[in-house]
């Protein structure tokens, strides 16, 4: 039990990479909590979004990882927002204040919903470079729980926690899977009421991904083989509203593979995804000898001048 929030990486970052708490709204208590690291100079860096269940840590082996080969990471945890618009309002508004003109997201299940609608919704001044979608979906609808989604703020925290965690695999699996689900549990009891109703609130709310805004946007999609929360029809519906993205199979990862399986999932990340209109698609499996790694800091501006039903609920 807890083998991650003891483990020698864990406490490297957590001793190492400070936690910042920025606000940008006119409501003070919308707090964005964020870890950013890596080289300041690169004004174009990965951020990466969590899911429902997920806070700002869950990605500290991407953190790590990613920062030693020179890439700039931002790993966030966003504070209460009760619909899609407001949440990309509230995003736009921390990219401006740190300063980025563009971004490249990585979204995990809800994360990489809301990645999909910010870019949605700045398409006419685009802020997105790139999107990272793992275990991520398209349209709430598959869901089959619209109805409630305005229902989820009058739930108390132990309720709202048990249909959470309804939907983390159970049954044998091998250890690192096991501390993986350990170590979200740890983070969802982390997260107060409103927390919590808000997420699944934006996670369940009537709303679907528009691609023909955001056909310009490279794409890379990460999904297991093995058992998740997301079905094989939210996994179809993905490969046909991007036909020409990266597709990077893992064999297994559950409903966590950047927890159980970051090392896989950080090869993917390195491997900058080309989503031409012409290009045919790209389908990349684990184990594959042939990527070679194209770093964001090379595909980004920088100081330097350089160019720059389901129930997902997880």
């Amino acid at each position: 039990m807890e083998e991650i929030k003891v483990s020698p990486d864990y406490n490297w970052f957590r001793s190492t990479v400070p936690l910042k708490r920025i606000i940008v709204d006119d409501d003070d208590s919308k707090v964005w909590s964020l870890y950013d690291a890596g080289p300041k100079s690169v004004r174009c860096p990965i951020i990466f979004l969590p899911p429902v269940s997920g806070t700002a840590e869950v990605f500290f082996q991407q953190v790590l990882a990613l920062t030693g080969w020179g890439y700039r990471v931002i790993s966030l945890q966003y504070p209460v927002y009760w619909d899609l618009l407001e949440f990309c309002d509230g995003f736009r508004k921390l990219l401006d204040h740190l300063q980025l003109d563009k971004v490249h997201l990585f979204g995990a299940s809800l994360g990489g919903f809301l990645a999909q609608k910010f870019a949605e919704y700045t398409h006419k001044s685009p802020r997105v470079h790139s999107l990272v979608l793992c275990n991520s979906f398209s349209d709430t609808s598959i869901f089959n729980q619209t109805w409630t989604a305005n229902s989820f703020w009058l739930m108390p925290a132990f309720l709202l926690k048990k249909i959470v965690l309804g939907n983390f695999a159970r049954g044998p699996m091998d250890p690192k899977m096991a501390d993986g689900i350990d170590f979200m549990v740890d983070r969802l009891e982390s997260l107060n009421q409103s927390e919590l109703a808000s997420r699944l609130t934006l996670n369940c709310q009537n709303s679907y991904v528009e691609p023909h805004k955001i056909k310009d946007v490279a794409v890379t999609i990460i999904d297991v083989f093995d058992q998740s929360a997301l079905s094989l029809e939210a996994k179809e519906e993905m490969y046909k509203l991007y036909p020409n993205a990266r597709r990077a199979h893992l064999k297994t990862g559950g409903n966590f593979p950047y927890l159980c399986r970051s090392a896989e999932v950080n090869l993917y990340i390195q491997v900058t995804p080309h989503a031409g209109a012409g290009n045919a698609s790209r389908c990349f499996h684990c184990r594959s000898a042939s990527l070679i790694p194209f770093f964001f800091r090379f595909t980004c501006g920088s100081s330097t001048g350089r160019d720059s039903p389901p129930s997902v609920l997880t």
